[in-house]
């Protein structure tokens, strides 16, 4: 097998893999530049992948091909609306916000199991029979060299989240917005006293966050798993939130993390058609990311400097 067979195998898979993650990521992104500690993403994406499988099942008759979509918007909206319930805990109540993620995940698949046994029956769903597919992207496939490696045989959604980190990086650097956000999680004292909402902000930033880890579990569930059970989302969104950590609470840093996790991840499923990893038993694979995340963190993420006031909560006219 040649490298530029490889190449073939090996972009458009990790892509694919690495979508669900850099969606998830951004979205945490925003939590915690707020200052919001957010480790419930695993949970939120859970009910993201859950709402969009069932919403898929009940209406592909109806929307034809563009299912999978409306299915993303669906799980965008009722994750965001699931993240408040981690906003009002760590914000207005100002509970212990890692307690208050933990409850979210435990939650989320909880729910999920418990609505896929009422409305199917059994412990998952069925398969879904409108997903994202490969596709060939028009005209950018038809680049030389770059085109075949990148644009063809790959998913709509792989580029849909490379083009939301950019657009995340813009909002959070370039505008008021991500000036004010990023106030918030750096000194709200000094925020507030310059008139701006800091409760206001931390709760779009919160939910914010459960909008595209909704996404990133419904990219998930159309395009890699088909269905809902309790193992379609596992670790994904620890991963995201590692992603999130080894990008240095930078968007772009963690779409490059998640890009590398994504890698990983489809190592268990492209490393029998490499000839440099055949040999290596599938368990040690399916490992490979998580032993991977656990390195990352540890070993060669350098010094990465967290928002100042991550995981304070703010009562205002106290330091």
């Amino acid at each position: 097998m040649g490298f530029m067979d490889m190449l073939l195998i090996i972009v458009p898979s990790t892509l694919l893999w690495a979508a669900p993650l850099i969606f998830t990521a951004i979205g945490g992104n925003f939590s915690e530049r707020s200052g919001i500690v957010n480790i419930g993403l695993e949970g939120l994406m859970v009910i993201g992948a859950f709402t969009a499988i069932v919403f898929n099942l009940t209406f592909d008759q109806t929307l034809g091909s563009f299912t999978p979509w409306i299915s993303l918007l669906v799980a965008m909206i009722v994750g965001a609306l699931f993240s408040l319930l981690h906003a009002a805990a760590s914000i207005t109540f100002r509970a212990d916000q890692t307690v208050s993620g933990v409850a979210i995940n435990l939650l989320g698949l909880g729910l999920a199991l418990f609505l896929v046994k009422f409305i199917y029956g059994k412990g998952q769903t069925d398969i879904i029979q409108i997903g994202f597919s490969k596709v060939d992207i028009p005209f950018l496939s038809d680049i030389p060299f770059i085109g075949e490696i990148f644009f063809s045989n790959t998913y709509y959604t792989s580029f849909v989240a490379i083009v939301v980190a950019i657009i995340a990086w813009y909002v959070m650097f370039k505008t008021p917005f991500g000036l004010r956000l990023r106030s918030v999680g750096e000194h709200p004292m000094a925020a507030d006293t310059m008139g701006i909402n800091v409760t206001k902000l931390r709760y779009i930033g919160v939910i914010i966050s459960g909008a595209l880890a909704g996404v990133g579990g419904g990219v998930y569930a159309q395009s890699i798993s088909s269905d809902f059970s309790h193992a379609t989302i596992s670790g994904q969104g620890f991963m995201s939130l590692a992603a999130l950590i080894f990008g240095k609470w930078h968007p772009l840093g963690a779409m490059g993390a998640a890009i590398f996790f994504g890698f990983a991840q489809s190592l268990s499923i492209i490393g029998s058609s490499l000839p440099f990893l055949d040999n290596i038993p599938n368990v040690y694979l399916l490992i490979a990311p998580y032993v991977l995340t656990i390195l990352a963190l540890t070993g060669f993420i350098g010094r990465a400097d967290a928002p100042k006031a991550l995981g304070t909560p703010y009562l205002k006219g106290k330091r």
